[in-house]
């Protein structure tokens, strides 16, 4: 499918949501989306299966979900960034962000680059590695003001090791199916759940804030 035509159905279904989309924007979603569907049929990056429910998922719910990136975020890091959703439709949206990709499979790094490279992506990088091999780095310790993560299991460990990297007051966002409580389960200190916000209503969707309490 041509980009023009994805940016075409990307607007409609983003109008059933009352989501507008400004003409710059939906271009840039659609070449990322086109990229990512010519590279899909070479390595398994995602799902794409069916077309309406991709775009729903991989480009307006990180869209819709900006909305809800703290006013004064800068500095986002991606768990698990696979294909690129939600971190580069986040970049797209809010041009201002520093993006940190964190993806262990090499396959998956090297779409995460050229989609950089293609898409003219300033301040974003791709960490090819495991996150739990990054808390050996100091200097990414409370260096994120947010941690987005889609398709990882929660659990406290995970959690844990998160919050390691987000600044005090930072914000974890995790995008979930309709399964599961509002407030994750696996919840420990020093995160405390903020608001769990629907997404995409077809999909049932829902990103999930867990917020860094700042420790006085």
């Amino acid at each position: 499918m041509r980009p023009h035509d994805v940016r075409s159905r990307l607007v409609r279904r983003a109008a059933k949501s009352n989501v507008f989309i400004g003409d710059p924007l939906a271009d840039r979603l659609a070449a990322y989306y086109e990229l990512l569907a010519r590279w899909n049929r070479k390595i398994n990056l995602t799902s794409i299966e069916n077309l309406d429910e991709a775009v729903d998922r991989l480009l307006l719910e990180p869209v819709i979900a900006s909305r809800y990136l703290p006013s004064s975020a800068n500095l986002l890091m991606d768990v698990g960034s696979g294909g690129g959703s939600p971190a580069i439709p986040f970049k797209l949206a809010v041009p201002r962000l520093r993006v940190t990709m964190v993806e262990p499979k090499a396959r998956k790094s090297a779409f995460l680059r050229e989609a950089i490279r293609h898409l003219g992506l300033d301040d974003t990088q791709v960490e090819t590695a495991r996150y739990e091999e990054l808390l050996a780095r100091p200097e990414l310790h409370e260096a994120h003001e947010v941690v987005s993560l889609r398709a990882v299991r929660i659990e406290a460990r995970v959690l844990t090791s998160l919050q390691a990297f987000l600044a005090p007051a930072g914000v974890i966002m995790l995008f979930r199916g309709p399964g599961g409580p509002p407030v994750p389960a696996a919840l420990v200190p020093p995160l405390e759940w903020t608001a769990t916000h629907p997404l995409v209503e077809s999909l049932q969707s829902r990103v999930t804030i867990l917020t860094k309490r700042q420790i006085r």
